[in-house]
């Protein structure tokens, strides 16, 4: 095996916490902080510097299937097989709201580019559509005949994305709430679809080792790869739009190099089935996580990609055999010590939860003033959102107020103007006299 070169991607660090597979994963976008969610019922908020302490979110009373940061940052969305959808924000108090609406188990869901809408996949066979801010259910799309099980914004919110266990990939408008195009040519179920950072093409992964690249302005198939040797569980492209990262079943993980039609890194360390993958808005590193119950950042050294703006056909692989990069990673198969990770309900959803929590209380005081400096912060952070909230409330009535200002200033002219006539008109009685 060749050896690594200083230009190849590198294991930068790996996170240990998770009690159950790893479901899904997302950087936020300064690239500070990973969340990762799990068959455990949490979501694991993750600091690059691994000296900060981690954040364990709990509130979902059954697996967590995805998990996605708001564009701004200031919020996360989950997923999970109790049949809801949450908002949380992301700070040491926990604060969630449950969006109940789906019959069965929410395998997907995706904040829209503005940070203004989400929308849910579930095995009850439907899309939906969500307001933010008002926490309000938009609309429904129902074209799918089995299990949704993934879908995503396109990069200019006009579009979605979803793919379902009926062996389809679906393509929908998300102003008219109307399916676009269906493809039909996946041979097993697609397990899931991401955009292409230009939003002119799209890419499935489906349980047959398959990775398809489609342009959905011809919807032509562009590019096809079998290379993994068991399911392909996630996909990620590069914000470049050249690279394109798979995961599998089969432990590895894989960069496709998407103009020359070829894979060209495959990567090992983790010990079971490498379940998601997610490039970060900078693409310097990507994250990976596992049936292992681990998390993995590695460090893309990809700086010299440059952006593209299409793809070509490309009708057969290049014979040029990947390179293998094997991290070194030691495994226990155990979770680090809670003393590590600061546990973090949402006491306001189940005061019953609070009697499962008193053994963990002293993790949240671990931290002494950094905790107390935080959780400040993180109030002040709330204060702002409410009065945010508060003022779009007020600017919804500004139209009216500045309407009967108007009508304020037309009557007092009325009366000045009549005032200033009676007084000269008694001006002029005075000098008849």
């Amino acid at each position: 095996m060749a050896s690594v070169r200083s230009e190849d991607p590198t294991l930068k660090c790996h996170f240990k916490g998770h009690r159950d597979l790893v479901t899904a994963l997302h950087f936020n976008p300064s690239n500070t902080q990973l969340v990762s969610s799990s068959l455990d019922h949490t979501l694991m908020m993750w600091n690059h510097r691994q000296q900060h302490r981690a954040y364990r979110f709990i509130g979902h009373t059954d697996a967590v299937n995805d998990v996605r940061f708001s564009p701004s940052g200031n919020l996360m969305v989950s997923a999970s097989r109790d049949r809801t959808i949450r908002l949380w924000i992301p700070n040491v108090r926990g604060d969630s709201t449950p969006f109940r609406a789906h019959q069965a188990n929410v395998r997907s869901v995706d904040f829209s580019p503005d940070g203004q809408q989400l929308v849910s996949g579930s095995d009850d066979k439907s899309l939906k559509i969500w307001a933010v801010h008002r926490h309000k259910f938009v609309c429904s799309i129902a074209t799918h005949t089995n299990w949704v099980r993934c879908v995503r914004f396109s990069p200019d919110g006009r579009m979605l994305v979803s793919c379902a266990d009926d062996k389809t990939v679906q393509v929908h408008d998300t102003f008219n709430a109307t399916t676009l195009h269906t493809f039909t040519e996946l041979k097993t179920s697609c397990t899931h679809v991401a955009f292409h950072p230009s939003g002119s093409c799209i890419a499935s992964a489906s349980k047959d080792g398959v990775v398809k690249v489609y342009d959905i302005r011809t919807r032509k198939l562009l590019q096809h790869y079998d290379i993994h040797e068991e399911p392909v569980l996630g996909i990620s492209f590069h914000p470049s739009g050249h690279i394109l990262a798979t995961c599998s079943a089969d432990k590895t993980l894989k960069l496709l190099d998407l103009l020359e039609g070829r894979p060209i890194y495959t990567l090992h360390g983790h010990q079971g089935s490498v379940t998601c993958c997610n490039f970060s808005a900078s693409g310097e590193h990507f994250a990976s996580g596992s049936q292992d119950k681990q998390v993995m950042v590695w460090q893309g050294n990809l700086k010299s990609v440059e952006p593209c703006k299409n793809l070509e056909e490309v009708e057969e692989e290049r014979s040029c055999s990947p390179l293998n990069v094997t991290a070194q990673v030691p495994f226990d198969g155990e979770s680090d010590k809670d003393d590590d990770i600061v546990v973090v309900e949402d006491f306001r959803e189940e005061e019953g939860q609070q009697e499962r929590s008193q053994g963990n209380h002293h993790n949240v005081q671990v931290k002494g003033n950094d905790v107390r400096d935080k959780r400040a912060e993180d109030e002040l952070r709330n204060m702002l959102v409410k009065f945010e909230s508060t003022l779009q409330h007020l600017s919804s009535q500004m139209d009216t107020l500045t309407q009967t200002c108007v009508i304020l200033e037309q009557r007092l002219s009325m009366v000045e103007n009549k005032v200033a006539e009676v007084a000269y008109q008694q001006q002029n009685m005075s000098k008849n006299m």
